[in-house]
């Protein structure tokens, strides 16, 4: 068989091309530069914050730190309540897990829609609710319970260690049933039946066959529950300040009043970034074992299991998680929204859209932390896109040396609890040259830096599945890098990049822990505005704030269903 050379007139032969600069790179090597700006300055600011002594370098301030008993108590208090916490989760969402994936049981769609929505439910709004719900004596619960039976007090106190590690297993118990149902999706029927066939009960089959498949999943989900719960601030300062509970995060923001004390709070900031960095590294390890389920083929039969009449039982633990977590605080949440007075009760004389307008009509604070929570979201969510698509395009194609060290550093503010990136920022910026404490623009560059992972891998498991022969087709008829990834890349990975857009804009309008260290007078945003209100008890305008907050968050995420699809904010990215 002989080839017959293309002419140097073909029309099929690419043209020649001379070596010119490559714009393309030159825009990746900024982001990426950006990038390790972003990163690294701020953990390294924060690292040299707490080693500067009165004199030079010293570990004086990590004595300060952890010199008082009540510093250190709130460690250890931090570390119950994170335990606790991921019990109560662990208790809430596993039965839950099993039941939508495995099982017979009714109603599936619904419960898996409440989860989502208990997903994208703020946890200091949650908090709120469950303030308005079980306070000692005003809470709805307690009341109704009072004028049942006609006893002095009600029965839920929820200023309590209890209460508070209850009302964060309520909002984080999510994560262990997306990483749980995403593990038992996979198991085969068929290795249950050879249980059954064996001799093995349901139970049994459960016990020793099932949990065992998914305990790496589930071991990784109960970490992140954990460190979740150890960086919470919203719902320490609105349950455990009451309660007189000291947690970590609630004794760091004591660090930030007068006088001010940022060496001090970026030494007690180091254990809480420590255990994270361990915490993280053992759940990656969990769930690198790629062995944990085993498949043939395209994974088995899976056949729901029939559970008998304990499906009724499951039903009703479903719908009593469905209840606490989302409906009865959605009602609260109107009902406050929509009263003059929300102590009074559900009435035609209390009701009234003055709230609603005093808001959106009337305060110019509240309107302008309206719009700078969307300002500032969607700004970062644009950038955190950007980078993310540079880093995981410069990684995967390795354009530029040492691509595991930039894919390090854009996953790696996971590992930097959000009251810790605060403590990071305000060293790193607040001062000379910088001068930036109290501007929109720290709070966009905290928000970026803080969601970059979240873009990041997504747009590395696209590029992954993206053939690079594509691109290179652009390149061989004589386009340019820009034009290959501008008119191929991008448009191929326009579903994966508008899902991370929505789910960074999601996360960022309802972040409290960077933005309450960060913010200023004038560059409020909305779960900032939402915590002052809350200290002075304007619970009916801090309900009409949440409910807006719900209804645009609503929509992003039925926007997002339509066009990325159903599963795109709970689809496991870990």
């Amino acid at each position: 068989m002989s080839v017959i050379p293309l002419k140097a007139d073909s029309k099929l032969a690419p043209r020649p091309r001379s070596w010119r600069p490559d714009p393309m790179l030159l825009v990746f090597l900024l982001l990426v530069a950006l990038l390790v700006f972003l990163v690294a300055n701020p953990i390294l600011r924060l690292l040299a914050e707490s080693l500067r002594g009165v004199d030079g370098w010293s570990f004086e301030r990590y004595a300060q730190a952890f010199g008082r008993s009540r510093y250190v108590d709130a460690l250890w208090t931090t570390l119950q309540l994170g335990l606790a916490s991921t019990a109560l989760s662990l208790v809430i969402a596993l039965p839950m897990a099993w039941g939508v994936s495995r099982t017979n049981l009714p109603a599936k769609g619904f419960f898996n829609l409440s989860v989502l929505a208990a997903f994208i439910m703020p946890p200091f709004l949650g908090a709120i609710a469950w303030i308005l719900l079980a306070g000692p004596n005003a809470g709805w619960v307690n009341r109704a319970w009072m004028a049942l039976f006609g006893t002095a007090g009600g029965p839920v106190n929820l200023f309590s260690f209890w209460g508070l590690a209850l009302v964060i297993a309520l909002y984080a118990f999510p994560l262990v049933y997306i990483f749980a149902k995403s593990a038992l999706d996979l198991i085969s029927t068929e290795l249950e039946d050879a249980a059954f066939i064996h001799g093995a009960g349901k139970l049994a089959t459960l016990r020793r066959v099932t949990l065992p498949l998914v305990l790496p999943a589930v071991c990784g989900a109960a970490i992140l529950v954990f460190l979740e719960a150890i960086a919470l601030y919203g719902t320490p300062v609105l349950i455990a300040i009451p309660a007189g509970i000291n947690v970590a995060t609630t004794q760091m923001a004591t660090f930030f009043e007068y006088p001010l004390r940022v060496e001090v709070a970026a030494a007690y900031a180091m254990p809480m970034l420590a255990t994270t960095v361990v915490l993280l590294g053992v759940q990656r390890m969990l769930l690198a074992r790629k062995g944990y389920v085993s498949v043939s083929g395209k994974g088995g039969e899976r056949r729901p299991l029939d559970i008998g009449a304990w499906r009724w039982v499951l039903f009703a633990w479903c719908g009593l998680v469905a209840l606490i977590t989302v409906l009865l605080p959605l009602v609260v949440l109107l009902q406050s929204a929509f009263s003059r007075a929300w102590g009074r009760g559900f009435s035609l004389d209390n009701l009234t859209l003055a709230n609603f307008s005093h808001i959106l009509l009337e305060q110019a604070t509240v309107r302008g932390a309206i719009v700078n929570t969307f300002v500032y979201a969607g700004a970062a969510a644009l950038a955190c896109v950007a980078i993310g698509l540079a880093v995981a395009y410069v990684v995967q194609r390795r354009l530029l040396p040492f691509p595991g060290v930039l894919q390090f550093l854009s996953l790696a503010p996971f590992a930097v609890p959000g009251i810790v990136l605060a403590v990071a920022f305000y060293a790193a910026y607040a001062g000379p040259p910088f001068s930036l404490y109290g501007t929109g623009l720290l709070i966009v560059i905290a928000y970026i830096t803080r969601f970059l992972p979240i873009s990041a891998t997504a747009a590395t498991a696209a590029v992954k599945s993206l053939n690079p022969e594509l691109e290179e087709a652009v390149r061989i008829m004589g386009g340019s890098r820009y034009q290959a990834v501008s008119r191929v890349v991008v448009p191929l990975l326009g579903k994966t990049l508008f899902g991370s857009f929505i789910l960074v804009f999601i996360i960022a309008t309802r972040e409290l822990s960077t933005a309450v260290f960060l913010s200023g007078p004038e560059t409020r945003v909305m779960s900032v505005l939402i915590l002052d209100l809350s200290e002075q008890g304007n619970y009916e305008v801090l309900s009409a704030i949440g409910v807006v907050m719900l209804v645009v968050t609503g929509a992003l995420v039925a926007l997002g269903m339509k066009f990325v699809g159903r599963d795109f904010m709970t689809r496991r990215r870990a």
